[in-house]
């Protein structure tokens, strides 16, 4: 992903609220599979790390994408945004 696509990514995730929150448990299988979901269908989430999750946002956000095998857009403070593009039905068009 080149930079002038992250930041096109970055612009789409600012007008998105967090639609996952990872808590006590990190990351669970369930977690896993409806991010999977949501991934197929909006390409482009943002997933809260709530301050009883004593992991770092980072390592959380590396984990997920590569369960996911989606692409880590930004993690800023607990906030991760992921993007995958969806197989069946894509909607975002990233700049070349």
């Amino acid at each position: 992903m080149t930079s002038k696509q992250r930041a096109y990514l970055k612009s789409l995730a600012n007008n998105i609220n967090p639609i996952f929150q990872v808590g006590k448990a990190s990351i669970t299988p369930e977690i896993v599979i409806a991010v999977d979901e949501a991934l197929e269908k909006r390409e482009i989430i943002k997933i809260s790390v709530l301050k009883n999750c004593f992991d770092d946002p980072n390592e959380l956000a590396d984990t997920i994408a590569g369960r996911t095998r989606s692409q880590v857009v930004h993690v800023v403070g607990k906030k991760i945004v992921l993007y995958r593009p969806s197989e069946k039905n894509p909607k975002i068009q990233l700049p070349r």
